[in-house]
């Protein structure tokens, strides 16, 4: 186990080689499962998807019901608390009992998801990528009820963030309380209550990263503070020789390529001027 910034102190439990070959078979098993029932617009650890394109399609249904920012529209933006650390193993192996009848792949299963807990019957480790697949899964419920029985047209998830859209204030709001309700009652989850965020649409919402706007797309304040501080340290680590020039380059490009996804052309050249001039 070791612990990230980003940007919040998160524990990342690393499995041994052998235990993370055995995750990916099992992962590929389950991926071409459960995959196809899945939304379209659910954007985390899938293929041809992704947080660029999550954000894309956010900004899409924004436009749409705004008519390209010309009408008034709402945005609401939500995520879990404690997801990882709140998914319940019971709960998450009754919706894979469903899809998978090979018992030997189940008593499998079992034991992975009951090999960590944060409190009893609860949690799942960061940094597996059965993880990953498995939270899919489990929120794929919520994604269901959204679109099937609430019958929200403009939504998007990326793993426990989601946001709605729409030209009604109300309905937004009613669409809150309902999902609430779901997550308490089905999923034994809890919204966090600090991080339900409404916005109208010309205001703007913060994204994955990423702030959209009326017409154009910037990075994140956060982010840009996170960046530069993360790159002051890796060159004064280069300059101390403790980290590589290809590393501190690749480092460099890594965020030049965030940075092409909005408008970001100053952030560019301050980064430029610092590590090429």
């Amino acid at each position: 186990m070791f612990f990230v910034h980003d940007p919040k102190l998160r524990k990342i439990h690393k499995a041994t080689v052998r235990d993370r070959v055995l995750y990916q078979a099992v992962y590929r098993v389950l991926y071409q499962v459960f995959d196809p029932s899945f939304i379209f617009h659910s954007y985390s650890s899938r293929d041809r998807k992704g947080t660029h394109v999550g954000v894309a399609s956010l900004e899409k249904y924004m436009r749409k019901v705004s008519k390209n920012y010309k009408v008034s529209g709402y945005v609401v933006k939500c995520d879990i608390r404690k997801f990882f650390d709140s998914i319940d193993h019971a709960v998450l192996l009754k919706l894979i009992d469903k899809k998978i009848k090979d018992q030997n792949l189940l008593v499998l299963i079992c034991e992975i998801v009951k090999s960590f807990s944060t409190t009893p019957g609860k949690g799942l480790p960061l940094g597996n990528v059965t993880s990953q697949l498995f939270a899919n899964i489990y929120m794929n419920q919520l994604d269901q009820y959204i679109k099937r029985e609430l019958k929200v047209e403009c939504y998007v998830r990326y793993c426990d963030d989601f946001v709605i859209v729409s030209q009604s204030e109300e309905y937004v709001q009613y669409c809150v309380k309902e999902i609430e309700k779901f997550c308490r009652e089905e999923l034994l989850l809890d919204l966090h209550p600090h991080k339900i965020i409404f916005r109208k649409i010309k205001q703007g919402i913060d994204f994955l990263g990423y702030v959209i706007l009326p017409h154009r797309r910037v990075l994140r304040t956060k982010t840009k503070i996170r960046i530069f501080r993360k790159l002051e340290k890796l060159k004064l680590l280069n300059d101390e020789g403790a980290v590589g020039s290809d590393f501190l380059e690749q480092s460099v490009q890594s965020y030049l390529g965030v940075l092409s996804h909005c408008k970001g052309e100053k952030i560019k050249q301050q980064i430029e001027r610092v590590f090429y001039d």
